[in-house]
């Protein structure tokens, strides 16, 4: 098969390399790809964005099936422009994607299907959104509608911050995507991220994770895109896993289809196990970013006819994934000052020394090399640092020996990826 995968980041990286092991694979191709995707695939410098650009590209190339890791492009429609051009692809229409570009939508379809989640109302007025405080306890859960690259949450304890902040939603502190917003009830509990594979119709577990989404050490300070994860979770324990297929993952997918708009691709439920079960926090469209990287590194089964079968039907028909019995981390090294303001263009060493070390790869989510062939920072979230062990003590340990390894003056890491595991294994 010849397989085109959109995007140039550490999931992307990834995915590229799962999928560079199959033996039905005959060229591996990617768009914009990075220069660690390009030591597996053939990179065409086409934008995520260009959406002409891409389908285009696939036709030229003639590929058998694209891999889209993002969900802007998804969100945009991709999938349907190659759909229309008779490409298959892995990664769900425009109308299916709604269940993450669009918050309110997702709320209004998870009551319309009984799928449990937290109570909520969604605003664009902000007197009315002050006045719905009223029937809410703090703390106060505040999400922008559309997409926001993972920053669009923000949870506060105080009434008034809590005004402050549907003020600045409202005004355009997420820009277009903060123009409606939704206002959840906060659930408390344990957060896990369960991915099951979709056809339209078969429903397929796909591995479970959890991730990190503060900036600081001891789960603090700011929402980022995440800043590690580990699998498997305790959390997710097999009754666990079976409940949430039956009661939310299975439902939305059912949902879908009955909607019209049937659902191709990975279906990524986040998920607040609490007192009462597992309650919907949110579904994205596309593998996580980093679980990906930990879920991929676990992945026994050759994942090819997988994503193919997503694309065109017959997942059914194939045998249930199987993983390694071997927990993996990953530990993001990010930028100084992210997820503010950071510098790009800063020189980055040892990398080569911690991909030699046993168990660990080094995916590269924002990495660029300049005219001499050095590796630079050129983005946020740099370097997803993943490791396999017997246990998750070992992976971990692994991990932060290869991170010791790496020599990154201007980036930073947590130093605590996994501790709700390593504090209870």
């Amino acid at each position: 098969m010849k397989v085109l995968v959109i995007g140039s980041g550490g999931r992307e990286h990834a995915l590229a390399r799962k999928i560079s092991q199959s033996p039905a694979l005959t060229e591996l191709h990617a768009a914009p790809g990075s220069p660690a995707i390009g030591a597996l695939a053939t990179c065409h410098n086409i934008a995520v964005a260009d959406l002409d650009g891409l389908v285009g590209l696939a036709r030229d190339l003639g590929a058998d099936l694209v891999v889209v890791g993002p969900e802007n492009p998804l969100c945009d429609g991709l999938a349907d422009r190659l759909n229309a051009a008779g490409i298959a692809v892995f990664g769900p229409s425009e109308k299916a994607a709604r269940l993450e570009g669009s918050k309110a939508f997702a709320k209004d379809f998870y009551a319309r299907h009984n799928v449990p989640t937290a109570g909520y109302g969604t605003f664009t007025d902000a007197s009315e959104a002050k006045a719905f405080l009223d029937s809410m306890s703090p703390p106060y859960v505040l999400k922008a509608d559309g997409l926001a690259a993972g920053k669009g949450v923000v949870i506060v304890e105080d009434r008034g911050e809590a005004e402050a902040e549907i003020d600045a939603f409202l005004s355009g502190k997420f820009g277009e995507a903060s123009q409606t917003l939704v206002i959840e009830e906060f659930m408390s509990g344990e957060e896990v991220s369960i991915f099951a594979l979709c056809d339209g119709e078969t429903v397929m577990f796909c591995g479970a994770a959890q991730d990190h989404k503060r900036v600081g050490e001891g789960d603090t300070g700011l929402n980022t895109g995440g800043m590690g994860a580990y699998s498997p979770a305790p959390v997710a324990t097999p009754e666990l896993i079976e409940t949430a297929m039956k009661t939310i993952i299975e439902p939305v997918a059912k949902g879908l289809a009955a909607e019209n708009s049937p659902f191709r691709g990975v279906l990524f439920a986040g998920l607040m196990v609490t007192e009462t079960g597992p309650k919907t926090v949110e579904f994205n469209i596309r593998f996580g970013d980093p679980e990906c990287q930990v879920v991929m590194k676990r992945l026994a089964s050759d994942i090819l006819p997988y994503l193919n079968a997503c694309a065109t039907g017959g997942l059914a028909k194939l045998e249930p994934l199987t993983w390694s019995e071997e927990p993996a981390i990953t530990v993001v090294m990010a930028a100084n000052g992210y997820p503010g303001s950071y510098q790009k263009g800063t020189a980055i060493n040892g990398v080569d020394e911690a991909n030699a070390m046993e168990g660990v790869v080094v995916f590269e989510a924002g990495t660029a090399r300049d005219d001499q062939g050095q590796r630079t920072a050129n983005g946020g979230r740099v370097l997803n640092v993943t490791a396999s062990g017997e246990s998750l003590h070992y992976a971990a340990d692994r991990a932060y020996a290869a991170i010791d390894l790496i020599d990154w003056p201007d980036g930073f890491c947590r130093r605590d990826i996994g501790w709700r595991a390593l504090k209870t294994h």
